[in-house]
């Protein structure tokens, strides 16, 4: 089979769309510039050890655009989890909200959810963020699993689907793209996938009538991203966690709830996933089971690792072009909408919100 070096050079930034990737500090360094101008690098998730204060945050969202326009002309995902409570990246001077633990117990629910919705989109925008890896729609079972303490709305699934609802809406309607998750629901989790691969044994039944409503509910809200569980369901694909299931994936979250925006990863270097398999054997399952943006968090070597090993898998079976295709048309699809409004924050503006000189 011959490929042109055009071919191949457009099939490379193809595969580095499907990517997200952390970096290491508070500045781009070379790798992260690397990834996205030679690989095409899709998005870059931040964190703590990203982020100093609003002004050297809004600085390094422009920075990280202006690389990717110049060399693609297409934005990148910039994305954190700010879930409030003990999940929040950005901290004071950005505003505080207690997780969705409390909202669900407050007088007020609704009207809680889309306050946190709308100024944590409002202050996400100011400062060059697009993407909040939020909200948590597991649905509570008696014992909640340490990790997600807090996280959890509640125990009614269509309280859950409300208040999930909501703050999609909230976030959305204030141009932050918003991400449902961990599908098809990680509240009876009895191990933490950061560390172990949890088995969840609950009927199908009962996962549909109760796990998947809110995700269905944050499906019709047009939600922009679902992000999968490293979790295993016996019940519905037994031995593959929902990650790597075809099943959960393909089956039941695009075929069974219609669902046609973006499908992303956990991070593929939790214990749960990396401790069985490489990252690059991960990525790679993720991407055949019906994942469009695999999300690696921290080490930019196994990024690089996961996008050869997913072009050598294209070139070895070309019907994989059209895989390929399908999920690029849906992060295209996400980006054309995002450039409908400015990429880049105002330093200006961000001095001012946050009184900063």
């Amino acid at each position: 089979m011959s490929h042109s070096t055009l071919e191949l050079s457009e099939l490379h930034s193809r595969i580095g769309q499907l990517f997200m990737a952390g970096m290491p500090g508070t500045e781009m360094d070379a790798t992260t510039e690397c990834l996205i101008s030679e690989y095409g690098l899709g998005g870059v998730i931040l964190f703590k050890r990203n982020i100093e204060d609003p002004l050297q945050l809004a600085r390094l969202c422009n920075r990280l655009q202006k690389t990717a326009m110049k060399k693609r002309g297409l934005p990148l995902f910039l994305a954190i989890d700010q879930e409030g409570g003990r999940v929040a990246r950005l901290s004071e001077p950005f505003t505080r909200f207690p997780g969705n633990a409390s909202i669900g117990e407050s007088a007020d629910p609704l009207e809680e959810a889309r306050e946190f919705a709308e100024k944590t989109a409002q202050e996400m925008r100011l400062v060059g963020l697009n993407m909040d890896l939020a909200p948590v729609v597991d649905v509570a079972r008696d014992l909640v699993e340490a990790h997600l303490e807090g996280r959890i709305f509640s125990r009614d699934p269509e309280m859950v689907a409300r208040l999930g609802a909501v703050v999609v809406n909230g976030l959305q309607d204030k141009g932050v793209m918003a991400v449902a998750k961990h599908f098809p629901g990680l509240g009876a989790a009895g191990l933490d996938p950061h560390h172990r691969l949890p088995s969840i044994n609950i009927e199908e039944k009962e996962l549909t009538k109760t796990d998947l409503r809110p995700f269905a509910a944050a499906a019709a809200a047009d939600v922009s991203g679902i992000m999968t569980s490293h979790a295993v369901y016996p019940a519905l694909d037994p031995g593959v966690p929902a990650t790597m299931s075809h099943r959960i994936i393909t089956g039941i979250l695009r075929d069974e709830l219609g669902y046609q925006g973006l499908v992303i990863s956990d991070d593929l270097e939790m214990g749960a996933i990396a401790g069985d398999r490489g990252i690059s054997e991960a990525a790679l399952a993720a991407f055949m089971a019906g994942a469009d943006i695999l999300l690696i968090c921290k080490d930019q070597n196994k990024v690089l690792e996961a996008m050869h090993a997913l072009r050598d898998a294209v070139l070895r079976d070309e019907r994989l072009v059209s895989r390929v295709n399908r999920s690029v048309a849906r992060v295209e699809g996400a980006k054309a909408r995002l450039m409908e409004s400015t990429i880049f924050a105002s330093i200006e503006d961000v001095s001012e919100y946050f009184g900063m000189a």
